[in-house]
């Protein structure tokens, strides 16, 4: 095991300290920053997403933002605009809250389009254009968009353009029963003012270096071919079930195969393995893939969720 390994297990340890209950979120959204991707996060309120942004954000050197998406909101709201000098006539860029590393994208869908696509540039391109000028995101910059699954009033489908830039879609739940009994006694503790003893901050310059360790990770030949035969699974179903691709409008794209290589790298290093195993591919496949498939009308209107097509085709593509 690397020190750049032990560093991060000795975050995501830190991490789960302070955000109990919530062992998937905390992971996903470590690979989502060690793999330069974005994450999409569906739960109820109150299960510490906003919370799992700022304890990051304070473990690692990067700036974070918060930014509450609302109907009225405008793109200007977030990338920033060129803003009038009248003492000489000129104008200069006030940069937006985008310009920051580590951005939460609270209730996302709450946005309209036009603030959407303000932000596909932004998530694929890494940049912002306003006017005539483009200017450059920081290149530790990554996205964690919430979204809330009671209420569906007032907000918006994102699109499917959109939802592929996403590295992950990871859908969160309430805590157990002991999780919850911890939850309260942290809560007594930081209103008495009793801090956890402070986690020494990780620099920008060790994150990009862990992704080049996991990049030169290895993974067998025959694991990477499972992983092209599942996407192209997903795009041919008939080949493997009629069942499964009557419940199968459109399958994932290309990102889908390099999200799933690059996530399940950053599984096995964060997990402190030598190279790639089979279950570190497995048990990502949900959250990489369930926003990159489109379910037939059927599926829909019998209540087939992307998750139960999936675990049908993890049943039929055989594992090596």
């Amino acid at each position: 095991m690397t020190q750049l390994q032990d560093t991060f297990q000795s975050l995501r340890t830190y991490m789960n300290s302070q955000i109990i209950g919530q062992e998937i979120l905390v992971d996903r959204l470590l690979l989502a920053v060690l793999c330069d991707g974005h994450l999409l996060v569906e739960g109820a309120p109150g299960l510490a997403k906003t919370k799992a942004v700022k304890v990051l954000s304070s473990a690692v050197d990067a700036q974070a933002h918060r930014i509450q998406f609302t109907p009225d909101l405008l793109p200007s709201d977030v990338t920033g605009s060129d803003v009038y000098r009248p003492e000489n006539g000129s104008f200069y860029f006030q940069r937006g809250p985008i310009f920051n590393s580590l951005i939460l994208a609270d209730e996302i869908n709450r946005a309209p389009a036009k603030v959407q696509s303000a932000l596909l540039e932004a998530m694929g391109e890494r940049q912002v254009t306003v006017g005539n000028t483009t200017y450059k995101l920081p290149e530790l910059f990554t996205v964690m968009a919430t979204q809330n699954p009671i209420e569906n009033e007032g907000t918006y489908h994102l699109p499917e353009a959109q939802l592929d830039r996403f590295l992950m879609y990871v859908i969160i739940h309430h805590p157990d029963i002991e999780s919850e009994r911890q939850i309260l006694k942290l809560a007594q503790n930081e209103e008495k003012k009793i801090n956890p003893p402070p986690f020494k901050k990780i620099k920008e310059a060790q994150v990009l270096s862990a992704r080049q360790e996991i990049l030169n990770l290895p993974m067998a030949p025959e694991l990477e071919e499972y992983i092209v035969q599942f996407i192209m699974a997903t795009r041919e179903p008939e080949r493997y079930d009629k069942e499964i691709a009557r419940l199968l409008r459109y399958g994932a794209s290309p990102r889908g195969t390099i999200a799933l290589d690059v996530c399940a790298r950053a599984n096995a290093w964060l997990n402190g393995h030598e190279a790639v195993m089979p279950s570190d591919v497995s048990d990502l496949i949900r959250d990489v893939l369930r926003h990159r498939i489109i379910l037939s009308f059927d599926a829909k209107s019998e209540h087939i969720s992307a998750d139960t097509v999936l675990d049908m085709l993890i049943e039929r593509v055989p594992m090596p």
